[in-house]
């Protein structure tokens, strides 16, 4: 609370009544670089979302149910929860709207709020004639703040990648003369790299480099200069590609004349601003968002080669685990690291694609529970633990979730265990009509649970990328996806649903589906799913009685495949060990 009461000193010598501070950084990112996390130095919160406003006397932090648990022991004193989601919770806007006085200001960094959330803001504030101050309050208050990253950049091979960076601006091009763009304003890292075929290492456990491009005639990219190596740098240039300082894009923008495609929703408010009036700006989504999120054939070669490895290193460590539980200690970070030693043996091996969460017991409640030195909890031969990794290949991303069982398990455990792998079964096994979106599907995994009264409160799916973010658009599989993307063949999405008894225990069960074509008919054509991810599912855990013949066939078939891609590649003892886990129930 000393650093909110600076920070409110600071923002009263501005004439500032209330002051955002995002999770965010200057691009939208998940994950941001030590720079960005001023809502963590303010608030203690170390989650990956939240918005944390700081009025003249007070604070508080929205988050959503993700984060409840983790945020209410986080959270410095003095520091409001607002449950993000729960009707008796205001929205920031409205927050704002009932607490501040008419004619005061509302402060925020211009570069780390989006054009669309700002939108709202004046328009929420408008009545109160409330004004906008955009400085970054940070630099004033957080001594030896982290200077922004600057990790070198490095190319992957056109092989791996399946389209040529040439090819990839030939076909932007083309997406914005069907807009009538004269440009494109991209800020998104993600999309940046994939257009590039580069990636870099700014942003914890996204693979992407801190850029700016603006795309017309030719190619601006607004970036450290020290990061490209001159053969990557000779090479960009070869396509038209001019290198340009980070910092140099908004008086850049300042100096277009033509129509700008740029998506209010990704591109921050100072971006957005210093496009001049004369132009015409086209508020679509990116191209790229969508092209990136179908995956061509090479890359989903390339995936599959990723989930092979990455599931040869986590079914070892489930091997592992079995026999070292109540043998040795092993902690919540213990387990941790050994799974990453086992995923670094592996080929092509990068890094995480997040961070770890390794949750034993009632820390599987906590939905993004990440273990600390005060919190790492002794792994006993009894209950669950709740394993969520994933990792970062020369080939591809992967994330997956899998619940150990370690010994004996209540009734209410197995059960919990069961709806949740039911659910989950039934959506891997879905096959619907094209144009569905996630928010149909979203049914399928939810129903087992529905019917006992139950739920979970995060989404069911997300995006992947490929060897990028590992959360990523347009598609999701959730009540909320109303008005997301529908599925498409190439999509690689998440398929995740969960259950959390508060201080109790945790369960999900979480695999990378592959959409793919099922074929057509007088009805149209139609879309399924085949697993990614090759981990078998704990047996032990299965409450026969509770799975449908069907579902049992399901699961039969899931363990089947993990036994017959796996095999070929352990010792003929891992081998009889996954033959045993993998029968048919």
């Amino acid at each position: 609370m000393d650093r909110i009461s600076k920070f409110q000193s600071v923002m009263k010598e501005r004439g500032i009544f209330a002051y955002i501070v995002p999770t965010d950084d200057f691009h939208g990112s998940e994950y941001v670089s030590a720079h960005f996390r001023l809502r963590e130095y303010l608030s203690g919160f170390t989650g990956s979302a939240g918005t944390l406003v700081v009025t003249e006397n007070d604070a508080f932090l929205w988050t959503d149910s993700r984060y409840f648990i983790q945020a209410k022991q986080q959270l410095s004193h003095g520091i409001t929860l607002m449950k993000q989601g729960l009707p008796e919770t205001p929205s920031i806007v409205k927050f704002l709207q009932d607490t501040m006085p008419k004619n005061s200001f509302l402060g925020f960094d211009g570069r780390c709020l989006s054009t669309e959330f700002v939108r709202r803001l004046k328009q929420g504030l408008c009545e109160k004639n409330i004004g906008i101050k955009t400085d970054d309050l940070g630099d004033l208050v957080w001594e030896n703040r982290p200077p922004l990253p600057k990790m070198p950049v490095i190319a992957l091979p056109e092989s791996v990648c399946g389209i040529s960076r040439a090819e990839k601006l030939s076909v932007i091009r083309e997406k914005m003369r069907e807009q009538n763009a004269d440009f494109l304003l991209i800020s998104a890292p993600d999309e940046i790299a994939w257009t590039l075929n580069l990636r870099g290492g700014d942003v914890d456990y996204n693979p992407v480099f801190l850029a700016f491009m603006l795309v017309g005639e030719r190619v601006r990219l607004f970036a450290e200069r020290s990061i490209f190596s001159e053969k990557i740098a000779a090479k960009l240039a070869a396509d038209s590609v001019e290198i340009l300082p980070y910092n140099d894009v908004y008086n850049a923008l300042k100096s277009l004349s033509g129509a700008v495609l740029a998506d209010p929703k990704a591109v921050n408010y100072k971006l957005f601003s210093s496009v001049p009036e004369s132009c015409k700006i086209v508020e679509k989504q990116s191209p790229i968002v969508l092209l990136k999120a179908v995956k061509n054939p090479a890359e989903i070669a390339a995936e599959k080669r990723a989930h092979l490895q990455d599931g040869i290193a986590v079914t070892r460590f489930m091997m592992w685990l079995e026999g070292a539980v109540g043998r040795e200690k092993i902690t919540e970070i213990s387990a941790a690291e050994k799974l990453e030693e086992l995923r670094q043996r592996g080929e092509n091996y990068l890094g995480q694609s997040f961070a770890p969460i390794m949750a034993y017991g009632a820390h599987g409640a906590i939905v993004h529970y990440s273990a600390t030195a005060r919190t790492d909890a002794e792994i006993l031969p009894r209950g669950l633990l709740l394993s969520d990794t994933g990792g970062h290949y020369l080939d591809g991303t992967t994330d997956v979730t899998r619940t150990f069982v370690l010994g004996d398990l209540s009734p209410d455990e197995k059960r919990a265990f069961t709806l949740v792998l039911s659910g989950h079964l039934e959506l891997l096994n879905a096959v619907f009509p094209a144009g569905v979106r996630g928010s149909t599907l979203d049914y399928a995994a939810r129903a087992p649970l529905w019917r006992e009264l139950l739920d979970y409160g995060h989404g069911t799916g997300h995006g992947v990328g490929f060897l990028l973010n590992v959360h990523e658009g347009p598609q999701r599989i959730s009540r909320s996806a109303v008005g997301d993307e529908p599925l498409r063949a190439g999509m690689i999405t998440s398929d995740e649903p969960g259950f959390y008894a508060e201080n109790k225990f945790g369960i999900r069960h979480e695999s990378l589906l592959l959409c793919e074509n099922r074929g057509k008919s007088e009805y149209g054509e139609f879309l399924g799913f085949s697993p990614l991810t090759l981990v078998p599912f704990d047996p032990r855990g299965v409450e026969k009685t509770l799975l449908s013949p069907r579902q049992i066939e399901y699961f039969n078939a899931y363990q089947q495949l993990v036994f017959e891609q796996l095999s070929p590649h352990f010792d003929p003892l891992e081998k009889e060990w996954l033959r045993k886990i993998t029968l048919p129930i």
